[in-house]
């Protein structure tokens, strides 16, 4: 079956568990725009971070994606993943909440800053290591590039209105007391996921030890062909583009003097092309075929951040070049989510979902705090507009470990490679 005969995957719409899954990812997702707007602002404003600083505190983000290798094999040995998802959620409203009160009493620090960072990092990696085995227990594999597709346009609905009223709220309220709309983000999302019946298979007996599993997870990813070529790629285009993630808030605040309701207004515009490329990807992926789809999110994805540097003149025409730019690169970055997490799911064996995903994002997001250091090294040495043209060119670079692999091949999720 070609990619053109391939019939449409059955609609997700009315599932009610999915449906109440994807209502509480949705609310999480737009808190979490606001945080991501407001931690390295409270850095810049409240505390007069460096771009050193900054860079760290993204870093601490990412971090706890090292303990992916150990934590993924641990989840796997777990029967109840639900109950891992609230805990998280629960763990990161908790830690959040701690900075409006620390904010209200005078006490707000640069150590605080990154503690937070730190914790509720290592919170989303226990989310979203136990979110691959539930995952699967809610969706048909026919269905995994649909359901994607709608957790992805979630995402970019996010990223559309969450800065634009994260700035708002931060100019209103402050920063510190704007992130606790993140908190209660996460509490909604707890209370959906106790709603949601599910059937989780107790895990096979453990043949081996935990540092086994550890082996295995790691193994499978790095001699699966697919597995590999998707672990190379995400991995180069996240430590280029986290260079950028660095410094593009510092960035526009410094150097473009823009206010945190203009950040959030140009980053909230350009997430319109996210929109696009969630609701695009699964009627590319059909036209052209998945492989070739997702390799052109990966070079859509990084190249526009070069042009960063090219931003001047009046304040309208600053804030519609960095909307422009961010829209071409959403619109990238979904073309590549898409189409790559629906195919990581299908070609991953159900019994090794939690240490698969806890090697590959050990490898694949662990990069990222590496890349926000060297982007914190690259803005002090050469500036923040040359670290911005390295983050775009390097990351176009990541096509070429799909273009060496199977993946381009890949038409459907049916094809014998996956």
């Amino acid at each position: 079956m070609t990619a053109v005969d391939a019939p449409p995957a059955p609609a997700l719409h009315g599932d009610r568990r999915f449906r109440t899954f994807w209502i509480g990812q949705t609310i999480s997702a737009f808190g979490d725009r606001i945080s991501e707007l407001a931690l390295p602002l409270i850095a810049v404003s409240l505390l007069a971070a460096t771009p050193v600083q900054v860079s760290v505190l993204t870093a601490l983000i990412w971090l706890p994606n090292l303990l992916g290798l150990f934590l993924g094999a641990w989840v796997d040995q777990r029967t109840h993943k639900r109950r891992l998802l609230i805990l998280a959620d629960l763990a990161r409203a908790a830690v959040l909440l701690s900075l409006p009160v620390a904010y209200l009493f005078g006490a707000i620090t640069l150590t605080q800053l990154y503690l937070v960072a730190l914790l509720s990092g290592a919170g989303a990696v226990l989310f979203t290591l136990g979110q691959q085995a539930f995952f699967v227990a809610l969706v048909p594999r026919s269905a995994y590039v649909d359901a994607n597709s709608k957790l992805s346009l979630s995402r970019s609905l996010s990223f559309i209105a969450g800065p634009a009223v994260g700035g708002g709220l931060v100019q209103a309220l402050s920063a510190p007391v704007a992130i606790l709309v993140d908190a209660v983000s996460f509490l909604a999302s707890a209370l959906l996921l106790r709603r949601i019946p599910v059937t989780e298979a107790p895990p096979p007996p453990r043949r081996t030890s935990t540092l086994g599993l550890v082996r295995d997870g790691l193994g499978l990813v790095l001699r699966h062909p697919v597995l590999r070529a998707a672990l190379g790629c995400t991995t180069t285009v996240n430590f280029f583009t986290f260079i950028a993630a660095a410094l593009l808030v510092l960035y526009a605040n410094r150097e473009l003097h823009l206010s945190p309701g203009a950040i959030g207004v140009a980053f909230g515009v350009g997430a319109l092309g996210g929109l696009a490329g969630a609701a695009l990807a699964p009627r590319l992926s059909r036209a052209i075929g998945l492989g070739r789809t997702a390799m052109i999110g990966v070079v859509v994805f990084p190249a526009p951040l070069a042009l960063t540097a090219l931003i001047a003149g009046p304040t309208w025409a600053k804030v519609a070049m960095l909307a422009a730019i961010e829209m071409v690169s959403s619109l990238g970055v979904m073309l590549m989510d898409v189409n790559l997490n629906a195919l990581l799911m299908a070609v991953t064996p159900d019994d090794a979902r939690g240490r698969r995903a806890g090697a590959y994002s050990a490898v694949n997001y662990g990069i990222r705090p590496l890349g926000a250091l060297v982007g914190g090294a690259l803005g002090t040495t050469l500036g923040l507009r040359p670290a911005l043209v390295v983050a775009g060119v390097g990351g176009v670079l990541a096509v070429l470990w799909l273009l060496a692999s199977p993946v381009r091949h890949i038409t459907t999720l049916d094809d014998p490679a996956t």
